[in-house]
């Protein structure tokens, strides 16, 4: 329907329908624009959340559970999602609000040069109706002075006492005024004429061709805004696909959770290598004790038991050892014997090879640092294949460069891969002493768990089985390549839990201190240089051996600064997993 032929007298209300057209169209406009301000603010603190809760990490403490990646995978995929707000945003931005605006504006210019067209139109007519109606009056004028003229011509010639000349006179101004009004007449005629062919123009040809601009104008604005309407929901369509495999890649991230190897990861990073100790022997106070017939009590020892224990007795008290629980004020009441099971192990020095750890975790590092040295020295071997490759080309081909320009860099290359075999060869020669003595450790304790299972054999004043005297014999320990005073590699014994020893141990040997030592760990002995100590205690291969002051103080040394002599024949040497 045409607004030309509908609406040819309603130029005003066309006017205010186009102005409303424009209006809602920028009130939809500032619509777009709040709902994308919100997708960026949305996106924005979506990343911040994850920023937050995905830090920058150092190499050693990337994650290793399975949670914890998922949780890290999750983030991802949510920071992608993140990704997808922010494209929508975008879309909306260059697609729908600034398209909207650009269009707002040329709407706006193009109503505006419809609306002057039809003003201009309105102006012509209302001035060729204006000529009209002035000639229409003049004409009225005219014709009433021509009738005034014509009454009193025919009044003075009616009139027998006027004169001649007089008759002449008002007969020569009716004449007058009658052509004047034939003139008027003819003029208003045009006039006339001429108005009603600019009028038929006016509301046949103008009018229709300015409102059919307009009506084209503002269906043009109701097709950009159903096309902006498309274009608003097909941004938010056209990430749909990829934020549904975010969704996705969550759902895999949490399938990705394992129980088992998240436990398994538990004992592979804090699993120390060290057996658990083994069973305290039962010490019976009871043997001082007089048993007569008639209390009625009956003894459950064995009469070989009893006899055994009499022995034992004695032992002791040739040895200076009470029978009964030592007097806790004495200074070896109040040494520590810690279970190594329940302890906080001491912060000690982090060292080159991480002897501050326990064994299986010192073996685990010792490896992993071997496989990166392997790595670097096989870079510097393909540097150095590439660089005596260069230099071949060279000696060839002199043009492309000097030969001897890369001899430094060659001999630099080669030197790096000394340095790194060397150090290769020193971390491989740790590893294997601690697998060594891993499994020296586990032969002993597959051995004492044998000698605790054996019914027969002798037993020692101590308590314990042994069937050959020859497995007392301790040969002199001398070590002939210590550490550097100052840098013990041993690993700290910590225990937590304190037990008041009962009867103190047996001593072994004796050792005596080639380096000072400060003791500032929990259960260390601080001893001086050339000192000489008891030992009680051997290095069980975790680097400490235990030793007693002449005055009765008890702790660990580092076995590697103190020069070890073991005593032949050793009463009650028993060796604790």
């Amino acid at each position: 329907m045409s607004w030309g032929t509908e609406l040819w007298d309603q130029f005003d209300n066309l006017d205010k329908h186009t102005q409303w057209g424009i209006d809602f169209l920028e009130r939809y406009a500032k619509f777009v624009k709040e709902r994308l301000d919100i997708e960026q603010t949305y996106a924005k603190q979506l990343r911040n959340l994850v920023k937050k809760y995905c830090p920058k990490r150092s190499k050693e403490e990337e994650p290793r559970f399975t949670s914890c990646l998922s949780f890290y995978s999750v983030l991802n995929e949510l920071n992608d999602y993140a990704g997808q707000r922010e494209v929508v945003a975008e879309e909306m931005d260059h697609k729908v609000y600034g398209e909207l605006m650009r269009y707002s504006q040329d709407i706006k210019a193009e109503r505006k040069h419809h609306l002057q067209e039809g003003r201009k139109a309105q102006q012509h007519l209302d001035q060729c109706w204006k000529q009209m109606d002035n000639s229409k009056r003049k004409f009225e004028r005219e014709c009433k002075e021509a009738e005034k003229s014509q009454i009193s011509y025919d009044r003075l010639d009616n009139d027998i006492n006027a004169t001649k000349s007089e008759v002449e006179k008002a007969k020569a101004q009716f004449y007058l005024r009658t052509h004047m009004a034939d003139e008027s007449k003819n003029e208003y005629a045009a006039q006339l004429q001429n108005f009603n062919a600019e009028q038929w123009k006016h509301f046949n040809n103008a009018v229709p061709h300015i409102f059919k601009n307009l009506q084209d104008m503002d269906d043009r604005r109701t097709v950009k805004l159903g096309e902006t309407y498309r274009s608003f929901a097909e941004a938010e369509r056209r990430v749909i696909p990829i934020v549904s495999k975010c969704l996705e890649g969550m759902v895999s991230a949490a399938k990705a959770v394992n129980v088992r190897r998240d436990s398994a990861i538990v004992v592979e990073s804090f699993k120390s290598g060290f057996d658990p100790p083994g069973d305290f022997p039962f010490e019976d106070f009871s043997q001082n004790l007089s048993r007569s017939g008639s209390d009625g009590t009956i003894s459950n020892t064995p009469k070989g038991d009893r006899e055994r224990d009499r022995d034992r007795d004695r032992d002791r008290d040739r040895d200076g050892t009470p029978g009964s629980r030592p007097d806790p004020k004495h200074p070896m009441s109040r040494t520590k014997n810690k279970l190594w099971l329940f302890g906080k192990k001491p912060k000690a020095p982090s060292l080159e090879d991480f002897s501050h750890l326990p064994p299986e975790q010192r073996r685990k590092r010792l490896q992993q640092r071997i496989d990166e040295l392997s790595k670097e020295l096989q870079k510097e071997m393909d540097q150095r294949d590439a660089l005596n490759k260069m230099k071949d080309v060279y000696e060839k081909n002199p043009q492309m460069g000097d030969p001897s320009s890369l001899q430094p860099k060659i001999s630099e290359t080669i030197c790096n891969m000394e340095k790194l075999r060397s150090e290769r060869h020193k971390n491989e020669t740790w590893l294997s002493e601690v697998e060594g003595k891993q499994s020296s450790r586990g032969d002993r304790r597959h051995s004492a768990d044998n000698h605790h299972h054996t019914p027969q054999g002798r037993e020692s004043p101590e308590g314990s089985y042994t069937d050959d005297t020859s497995q007392e014999h301790h040969t002199p320990q001398l070590r002939t390549s210590p550490p550097k005073p100052g840098q013990p590699n041993p690993e700290l014994h910590e225990f937590d839990d304190e037990f008041d020893d009962d009867d103190p141990l047996p001593v072994l040997g004796h050792c005596k201190a080639l380096y000072s030592f400060d003791g500032q760990n929990e259960g260390t002995l601080v001893m001086a240089e050339d000192e000489v100590l008891y030992i009680i205690e051997e290095d069980k291969g975790d680097g400490w051996t235990r030793a007693r002051k002449q005055s009765g103080e008890e702790g660990y040394v580092p076995t590697s600064y103190v020069e070890i002599t073991m005593e032949r024949n050793s009463k009650g040497a028993v060796t604790y997993i």
